[in-house]
């Protein structure tokens, strides 16, 4: 594994850990940001002015490498581009690097360090679906380095399609995928409902391929190598690399680039180790679910491995929460966040969520909560909103009753077995 350090954004000090491809060299994340020179020399030039047949056929390459999304869902990445194709109408694709996840900074360090490794999925993407346009929407603080890459491309006259770059809205939901799409098109970071489906109607009712940038940069690859190269990390049934964001209890907190699977406890070491005893870790960030450090580390870090304990991957995080702080302070800390966050359309979001984060933030300060009457209100929310962001919330919440059950009771009795919260990064603000 290879450690460096970030210099000249605001991601200054992060610390980052590659996988090696064939023993030599990384797949996503090289030790210093790359021009474009230097880029095509690591990987080559990527494939370009595809046939329809040539086409189908790199789909159905994507489809045997079983790359799924990157940014939380785990969509697989080849349905999606065979529903833009299909549409047989001029399409967009759209980048998507809004990452709206506190805690999260997977994608920024990507896009940092490996800049025309997405801009050369991005430009994949939109051969294979029959885009002429693709717009990269960037966290701010990488705004600048995505400017001069495709700035970089224009002037060697690299590429057919024409590439925008947007600075992301900031907030939880602005990452949505319609949400993105609206900010796009209306400077309204808002989820809509569906259908139409994005692949159908879009962008400015275009088709539109909505794809996650980590997503983007591994289909670069699979472009490049093939299935069975990305097939040669991770997991039979979760093939390829994937960036974690590691943080919280750990003497190396950072980005790191590991295969699907990579036991939790090796993430956690891979990080420097513990830098105190962790009582609970959350895995899969905001929307993910907090499980017992104790039962967690020879887990794989993967969809299948976590599903027993309710969790999952999500947008690549492992929080460590160590003993002495509060997990219901931390957790009340992030719904009330979460609950801030919404996009108000919904019952759920405008009402549901802010009572949810009122009685977990009794629960935390020790005053009269009935958690059996937020129980039944995460019950009521479940699955019943406009989009995601509700049930993201609730699934935090039921993770933490279920984790933190012995510091409810004494919290319960009037006593707090932590100090004070603040371990996980909450942004001031919020969107209402």
């Amino acid at each position: 594994m290879t450690g460096t350090r970030l210099a000249g954004t605001r991601l200054a000090g992060t610390r980052l850990a590659g996988t090696r491809l064939a023993g030599t060299r990384p797949r996503l994340l090289y030790p210093g940001p790359a021009g474009l020179i230097e880029h095509t020399a690591r990987y080559g030039p990527p494939p370009s002015g595809l046939s329809r047949p040539q086409r189908e056929a790199l789909i159905a390459e994507v489809d045997r490498a079983g790359l799924t999304g990157r940014g939380g869902a785990g969509f697989p990445t080849a349905r999606k581009l065979a529903a833009v194709a299909a549409a047989h109408s001029p399409a967009v694709v759209v980048a998507n690097g809004t990452e709206g996840e506190p805690a999260s900074i997977k994608d920024r360090v990507l896009m940092a360090r490996s800049p025309h490794l997405v801009l050369d999925g991005a430009v994949v993407a939109a051969e294979l679906t029959g885009a002429g346009r693709a717009v990269i929407v960037v966290h701010r603080d990488v705004r600048e380095i995505m400017d001069e890459a495709a700035a970089e491309r224009a002037r060697a006259g690299l590429d057919r399609v024409r590439l925008e770059v947007r600075t992301a809205a900031g907030g939880f939901v602005a990452g949505q995928a319609s949400a993105v799409v609206r900010w796009v098109e209306r400077g309204v970071a808002a989820p809509t409902a569906t259908p139409p489906r994005l692949a159908q109607r879009g962008l400015r009712g275009a088709p539109t391929l909505v794809q996650n940038v980590e997503t983007l940069a591994h289909l670069a690859l699979i472009a490049r190598y093939g299935a069975a190269w990305f097939r040669s990390a991770g997991t039979p049934a979760e093939p390829g690399t994937m960036l974690v964001t590691v943080l919280g209890a750990v003497r190396e907190p950072g980005v790191l680039e590991v295969g699907t699977g990579t036991p939790v406890g090796q993430l956690l070491e891979l990080a420097g180790g513990a830098s105190a005893p962790p009582q609970a870790l959350l895995l899969g960030g905001y929307f993910g679910a907090w499980v017992d450090a104790a039962g967690a580390p020879g887990l794989p870090f993967s969809s299948a491995g976590l599903a027993d304990l309710g969790a999952g991957p999500g947008a690549g995080l492992v929080a460590a929460l160590p003993v002495g702080v509060c997990g219901l302070a931390e957790t009340a800390r992030v719904v009330r966040y979460l609950a801030g966050e919404s996009a108000g359309q919904c019952g759920p979001c405008r009402f549901g969520l802010p009572a949810i984060a009122e009685q977990v933030e009794q629960l935390a300060d020790r005053r009269s909560a009935d958690p059996w009457l937020l129980w039944r209100w995460l019950g009521q929310v479940d699955g019943r909103g406009g989009c995601a962001h509700p049930d993201g919330a609730v699934r935090l919440v039921r993770s933490a009753l279920r984790t933190f059950g012995a510091e409810l009771e004494r919290h319960a009795a009037g006593r707090c077995s932590g100090g004070p919260a603040g371990l996980l990064p909450v942004p001031s603000g919020s969107r209402r």
